[in-house]
């Protein structure tokens, strides 16, 4: 273990603080991201354990076809979405991610998806999350059903929220779905997490992992089965992660509590409770030039030297997140009602030197050779709800609903001397204090969001069924700052926005495994924080309208017992593409250009027999902006997967290679850098036997070997320094493993 995992040891005790806040299970339509569709094909493949009295619960209802392919498929399509979507299992997760993997992993598997995890699975927020060329903050991220993300850009924070241990599937979207699909970036898709729901017997599965770079995972899932008259029962997974991660002085500690309880009310109307707290203190690594890459190697990202700006205890995150929901779902006389009522909570205290890495030479307001740095805090605060409601009408069923979130944040960043560590004086040397002399930004802002839909499928006959619908988009920015992001001066300002997104959607089913959809559906990308980051936004933001999408899409799946396959093409036009300029040293933002996007996606499984199944994905991406017909920034051309799979008895392995095009990032203005194709293969086996002790059911080991080949080439520009703009960069990580033991003891 390296100095920077033993002062992660060395934080406070843990103190628990799991509250618990209400929510409702959205209702199963296919075209909800985080659900399924409600066609008339779908299988609920929610844990196999669950029965008639407790099965609506709020995760969502899968729609893959119930046959023995589904069950061992990395990606599959859906029988009953109205959209390219691919579905990944608890099989695939627990299997072939890393114990310390979280749900950007999970997804990078499907086609079109692309993700830099610099510092390995899990052990640093994803530097990339890219779905047909969409970023972080172009696309929902939700958890059982619950768009969730920073409203200041809509991003997500991929290490502070949930594990795998507490997945049970990641559905990947790519489209902005249907009316009844939420959330403030449905412009890209939407990456569906859902959480893990109780057994109905009882058992506690204790685990522990083993890997490179000192990694240690330990925690155990306690399952309490149904344990009253009603049918009452819970879950929750406590863990604990420790690691030293892949780049140097970049250790991680991590814990986690997840909890569910399922309290159904009557045959017909399920009540769930679902809270989660995550604890994370991370050393965090800005990215390395060339030049330092060639000196330390691959793996340089921070050092322990106390007179560099790259000094590993000047560069750390220390985050806070929790999550709560209660939800209600009931069924009666052809009505379908959920409420989902919740809230989360971010809060994240980092630190850095000034140009971690860059030319940026030392020197404060207290001497020459003293450390600069800065000190920031972001914390946010979300309560919404979430209402549904359904009702079968005629020869289809009417849905309707709201979504309403609020969002109060708090963001401030202050220049430091990391030497003395104490304010550094240099932003505004004539203010009163010395805090106030120090400061960046000093910020207060929220966000309300308020989204009535209604749609109708109509189903018109057997075989087809069409869902047409509108959705009406409110959302109001409120900032006041004492001092302004950018400006450095005082601004209490305030604006909202409306947009109306229709959507049309057919589907029709050839036979009972063979459908094929088309869609047409407007996708939009509310304004982000920064567009008052201005003295006067006045100027400007009455002429910005939402980024907007138009999607046209036509996809087809097949799934029978031994085979599963979809396909699909895409054409995507990105308007309103919210630009900025300077006239006059005022900064002013208008809506200019876009990107058009094209492709066609393949995925599909096949078993061989004896066990033995070939999986394979594919992908061909086009992304040009309309202004200058240059390539789209972290747009691969194309991804493609192949995997070989073993899986009979108690025996599981695994062989899968993931493939990644060639990608084109700017540095600055002279240096356009391509980066890539580059392939990752990872092999994976487990075994599970009875060990013939009392009370122990199942024992099972596993090992995971990631970057099979050792692949080590740059895979992506962090950015560049902050003098002379050298670009930073990061590989792929080196050729690591993961043992895992665990046991079901009763």
């Amino acid at each position: 273990m390296t100095s920077s995992t033993l002062a992660l040891y060395r934080r406070s005790s843990i103190y628990l603080a799991l509250g618990v806040a209400l929510s409702i299970a959205a209702p199963i339509h296919a075209q909800d991201t985080a659900a399924a569709a409600s066609g008339p094909s779908a299988v609920d493949n929610a844990d196999a354990s669950a029965s008639s009295q407790n099965a609506k619960t709020l995760a969502g209802m899968q729609v893959t076809a119930n046959t023995a392919v589904s069950s061992i498929a990395p990606t599959q399509g859906s029988t009953v979405a109205t959209q390219p979507q691919s579905i990944i299992g608890s099989t695939y997760i627990q299997e072939n991610v890393p114990p310390t993997g979280d749900y950007t992993d999970v997804a990078s598997i499907a086609p079109s998806v692309y993700t830099v995890t610099p510092n390995g699975a899990g052990l640093m927020e994803a530097a990339v999350v890219s779905i047909r060329g969409f970023q972080d903050g172009q696309y929902n991220v939700t958890f059982d059903g619950i768009p969730w993300m920073d409203s200041n850009d809509f991003t997500h924070h991929s290490t502070s929220y949930f594990t795998n241990q507490e997945t049970s599937s990641v559905v990947v979207d790519r489209g902005p779905g249907t009316a009844s699909t939420l959330g403030n970036a449905t412009f890209g898709g939407t990456i569906g997490v859902e959480s893990i729901n109780p057994k109905n017997e009882f058992n506690i599965n204790p685990y522990i992992s083993f890997g490179s770079w000192d990694t240690a995972v330990e925690g155990a899932r306690i399952d309490t089965g149904r344990f009253t008259s009603s049918g009452t029962s819970a879950v929750i997974n406590l863990q604990n992660g420790d690691s030293d991660g892949y780049l140097t002085y970049a250790g991680q500690r991590r814990q986690s509590v997840f909890a569910k309880v399922v309290q159904p009310l009557g045959e017909n109307t399920t009540l769930t409770f679902a809270a989660m707290w995550n604890k994370l203190n991370q050393y965090v690594p800005f990215g390395a030039t060339k030049a330092q890459i060639a000196q330390y190697g691959v793996n340089y990202g921070l050092n322990n030297d106390p007179t560099s700006q790259a000094y590993y205890r000047y560069n750390k995150d220390e985050i806070n997140t929790n999550m709560a929901y209660v939800g209600l779902h009931s069924e009666f006389s052809g009505w379908t009602i959920d409420n989902k009522t919740y809230t989360y909570g971010y809060n994240h205290f980092g630190f850095n030197g000034v140009d971690p890495n860059g030319e940026t030479p030392n020197g404060t307001a207290y001497g020459p050779d003293n450390v600069p740095g800065q000190h920031m805090r972001n914390t946010n605060r979300s309560w919404g709800d979430i209402f549904r409601l359904s009702k079968e009408i005629g020869p289809g069923e009417l849905r309707t609903g709201v979504w309403y979130d609020h969002q109060d944040d708090i963001r401030w960043l202050y220049e430091f001397d990391d030497t003395l560590n104490v304010f550094n004086p240099i932003v505004n040397t004539s203010a009163p204090t010395l805090q106030e002399a120090a400061a960046d930004r000093r910020m207060n802002d929220s966000l309300v969001t308020i989204q009535p839909f209604v749609e109708y499928q109509w189903n018109i006959t057997d075989n087809a069924y069409f869902v047409g619908g509108a959705k009406y988009n409110y959302f109001k920015r409120n900032l006041d700052a004492s001092v302004n992001q950018k400006t450095g001066t005082p601004l209490n300002y305030s604006k909202d926005w409306n947009v109306t997104l229709p959507s049309a959607a057919f589907h029709y089913a050839f036979t009972s495994n063979w459908t094929a959809y088309a869609q047409w559906a407007k996708g939009f990308l509310a304004p982000n924080l920064n567009l008052l980051y201005v003295p006067n936004p006045a100027f400007s933001d009455s002429a910005v309208a939402p980024e907007k999408t138009t999607n046209i899409q036509l996809g087809t799946t097949w799934s029978s017992d031994r085979l599963t396959l979809s396909a699909d093409v895409y054409k995507i036009n990105f308007n309103n593409f919210v630009q900025s300029h300077k006239v006059g040293g005022l900064t002013y933002f208008y809506n200019g250009g876009g990107v058009h996007y094209k492709g066609v996606e393949l995925e599909g499984t096949y078993m061989l027999g004896g066990g033995f199944s070939v999986y394979a994905n594919g992908s061909l991406n086009r992304a040009i902006q309309t202004a200058d017909n240059q390539w789209n920034a972290n747009t691969p051309h194309k991804t493609a997967a192949l995997g070989f799979i073993y899986s009979k008895g108690p025996i599981y392995a695994s062989l899968v290679d993931k493939f990644v095009g060639k990608t084109y990032y700017t540095a600055n203005a002279e240096n356009d850098t391509p980066i890539g194709g580059y392939a990752v293969t990872n092999f994976a086996a487990s075994y599970t036997f009875d060990p013939h002790i009392s009370d122990v059911k199942d024992f099972k080991i596993g090992v995971q070997i990631n970057n099979l080949f050792n692949n080590t080439t740059i895979n992506y520009l962090a950015g560049v320094t902050g003098q002379d703009n050298t670009p930073l960069y990061f590989t792929i990580p080196a050729r690591n493993f993961n043992f895992t033991v665990s046991a079901d003891l009763f």
